[in-house]
C-alpha cells in the first residue's frame, strides 16, 4: 500500500471544527494514512475571544495544537479543511492563510494535492455550501484534485446530504444538529483512497 500523508487543517473558536477534523483524521488513519491535525493561526483580537468564554476555554483547551505551515501543504498529499462559515463565506483566519500560499502555487508545488473541505453555520441554509465552495475556488487555482463526497454512501443523507462536503449546524448551546460523524469519516477515507490512486499512478 501507498501510505498517503494527509494534512488536517481547521480552524475553531468554540470547538465544532475541531471536532470534524478529528473524526477526519480517525477514519484517514482507519485507512492506514499518516495524519497530521493542524490549527489556522487566531487573529481575533484578544477582547473578542475574552468575551466568549466558550472561544476562549476552546483556545486554551487546544493550545497543544500545532499551527499549520506552508511546509506542511508541501508535505502533504491529500488537505481536508474544515473551517466555520462567516456570512456565507470562509472566515478570515483561513483566508489569511489561504492568501500566504501565492509562493507555493507559484512554483507548482501544490499542482495535484488531493483536497476536500467541511464546514459549520448556525442553521442549514446559512452559508455553507458557499463557504465549501469558496474554499475550492483556491484549490482550483492552486491546480488541486478536489474529491467531494457527492452521494457516494447512504452514510451522507443522515448528515444533511451536502454533496460538496460534510456541513453540520450548531444550535444555541453549541452542540451539532445533525449526526455527521460518519459523513466526516466516509469523506476523509474517500479522500485518502484518491490521494492513494493518485500518488501511485505518479510513480509509474
Amino acid at each position: 500500500m501507498t501510505t498517503v500523508k494527509l494534512a488536517v487543517i481547521y480552524y475553531s473558536s468554540t470547538g465544532t471544527n475541531y471536532q470534524l477534523a478529528k473524526w477526519a483524521a480517525d477514519g484517514a488513519k482507519e485507512k492506514g494514512a499518516e495524519v497530521k491535525v493542524l490549527k489556522l493561526h487566531e487573529t481575533a483580537p484578544q477582547e473578542a475571544i475574552n468575551s466568549n468564554p466558550a472561544w476562549k476555554e476552546h483556545l486554551e483547551a487546544t493550545k497543544d495544537v500545532p499551527e499549520v505551515t506552508l511546509d506542511d501543504l508541501e508535505w502533504a498529499d491529500a488537505i481536508i479543511f474544515s473551517v466555520p462559515t462567516r456570512f456565507g463565506n470562509v472566515p478570515a483566519q483561513a483566508k489569511a492563510f489561504l492568501d500566504s500560499t501565492g509562493g507555493l502555487w507559484f512554483t507548482g508545488k501544490l499542482v495535484n494535492k488531493v483536497v476536500s473541505a467541511m464546514t459549520s453555520a448556525q442553521n442549514p441554509h446559512g452559508g455553507q455550501e458557499a463557504t465549501i465552495l469558496a474554499l475550492y475556488t483556491t484549490m482550483y487555482h492552486w491546480g488541486s484534485i478536489v474529491v467531494s463526497p457527492g452521494y457516494t454512501d447512504p452514510v451522507l443523507y443522515g448528515a444533511g446530504g451536502n454533496p460538496y462536503g460534510t456541513s453540520v449546524s450548531v444550535n444555541q448551546e453549541g452542540n451539532m444538529v445533525e449526526d455527521v460523524q460518519g459523513a466526516v469519516k466516509h469523506q476523509a477515507i474517500r479522500t485518502v483512497t484518491i490521494a492513494e490512486l493518485v500518488k501511485k499512478g505518479n510513480k509509474e
